[in-house]
């Protein structure tokens, strides 16, 4: 791969060496039966691999049942998901992509409908169930409130995770994310605008992080030591009484001190109400700001779509890797569109031996006659 364009340059975390700077960002799905990833996983996240990117991350998935946003999402919350997500990784890891996954528990934005099936919050007698916060105060008016956690749900919350991380590990992850971002339930617990609590858990900034970081440090001490381990958060809520990309970066520090190896940085969401700036590359001057202060490698995500966009992100040294979303779901082979526009050839791009007459351009060869 050419060293001259540096979104194709290698990462290396921990032992571990990401082909190029591009990754595909855990995207809900909504597509899994009890928690049980199926073929449409494998065909969905097996085609990032083919397609070129470095690192291929799982959607959040539930480290309990009721912490999925919906009943159709993903689950590892017991040993039966494991053999299913083996089948996924091995063939990610097959075509040259790391696979990722993304430990999660949505808290008060729980027991939803898929979006396809209504978005609303579904009933007990539709499969529903009692959602959990930091604080018994609901997403938006219109829904029931959540429960306060106890101190012994905390306890089970941890324990919860931590299950989830070996169990990701023994499916063959070489990476894991604990999501503390988009208003799920770590996210709950950091932000002031939705934690209200008056024990060790709420209040200031310390007892805010304190969940966040046990869930780190339970984490990192439960995986091997090449496990890579990282957070996404959402740098601010975009809101004057929440958090700052300031108190990120102080948090981000002090995960590293909690052994976390990078921050995929995103942004809001734990309110319905907040005004976010929707741009080209909107979120990448968080990614900057991570990576300066805290020392810590720093993910860019939040519509990066183009490849001298993406290329500059990373020749600027704004962020150490890219994260594609919606990107990736128009064009599974962004990367490899992405190297032939940089001006790396096929055969380096790592375009797949079965498509490889695909990607080179032969406009002077006469057509093919039909056989028969």
């Amino acid at each position: 791969m050419s060293a001259a364009v540096p979104l194709f340059t290698p990462l290396k975390l921990r032992n571990l060496t990401l082909r190029n700077r591009i990754g595909v960002s855990p995207m809900c799905q909504y597509s899994a039966v009890e928690g049980m990833s199926g073929d449409w996983h494998l065909v969905h996240l097996g085609s990032r691999a083919i397609g070129g990117a470095g690192l291929v991350m799982m959607e959040a998935t539930g480290v309990t049942p009721e912490g999925r946003i919906t009943p159709d999402c993903s689950g590892i919350w017991s040993d039966a998901h494991i053999e299913p997500l083996k089948r996924i990784t091995g063939f990610i890891a097959e075509h040259g992509a790391a696979p990722a996954l993304q430990l999660a528990h949505a808290g008060r934005k729980a027991s939803m409908a898929a979006p396809w099936k209504g978005g609303k919050r579904l009933s007990a007698s539709e499969g529903g169930w009692q959602t959990v916060s930091a604080s018994a105060v609901p997403f938006t008016p219109d829904l029931a409130p959540p429960r306060e956690m106890s101190a012994d749900d905390i306890k089970k919350l941890i324990d919860a995770f931590v299950a989830g991380a070996r169990r990701g590990v023994a499916a063959g992850f070489p990476i894991l994310e604990i999501h503390g971002a988009h208003g799920y339930l770590l996210h709950q617990f950091l932000s002031p605008l939705s934690n209200f609590r008056t024990d060790d858990y709420g209040g200031s900034e310390e007892n805010r992080f304190r969940l966040i970081r046990e869930v780190a440090r339970a984490v990192r001490a439960e995986v091997p030591s090449d496990t890579v381990v990282g957070a996404r958060l959402s740098c601010t809520d975009w809101d004057e009484k929440g958090l700052t990309i300031k108190d990120t970066a102080r948090l981000s520090a002090l995960l590293k001190e909690d052994g976390l190896d990078f921050i995929d940085c995103s942004s809001g969401f734990v309110t319905a109400d907040a005004k976010v700036p929707f741009a080209p590359g909107f979120q990448v001057p968080f990614a900057t700001e991570i990576r300066e202060t805290a020392k810590l490698p720093a993910f860019a995500v939040g519509l990066i779509t183009e490849a001298a966009q993406a290329n500059d992100i990373i020749a600027k040294e704004q962020a150490d890797m890219v994260l594609l979303a919606r990107a990736e779901l128009r064009d599974p082979y962004w990367p490899l569109h992405a190297a032939l526009e940089l001006g790396i050839a096929p055969v380096d791009a790592n375009v797949p031996a079965q498509y490889l007459r695909g990607f080179q351009e032969n406009r002077t060869a006469a057509p093919r006659k039909k056989a028969g």
